[in-house]
């Protein structure tokens, strides 16, 4: 699986996903959209907005969420937990 997590540092929603990630042992690549135009510029492309933070996970996107709502969305997406 290829997941990438785009955040804005200092975020609390993308401090809570990358902490939920972790937690779990989900293996992942962030993306800093505030430092990194290219990521900013693939992220609006991919979700058409600019808040974060957003994954993208084998080319399932779910963007602007909580932990909670990404426990959700993974669990609905039936993604295999390492």
């Amino acid at each position: 699986m290829q997941i990438r997590l785009f955040i804005k540092p200092g975020c609390p929603w993308c401090d809570e996903a990358i902490d939920w990630l972790t937690t779990n042992g989900i293996p992942f690549t962030i993306l800093d959209v505030v430092r990194d135009p290219a990521a900013r510029a693939e992220m609006f492309d991919l979700t058409g907005q600019t808040k974060a933070p957003c994954i993208d996970v084998d080319d399932h996107i779910l963007a602007d969420f909580g932990a909670d709502e990404l426990e959700a969305w993974w669990d609905k997406m039936k993604f295999p937990m390492p």
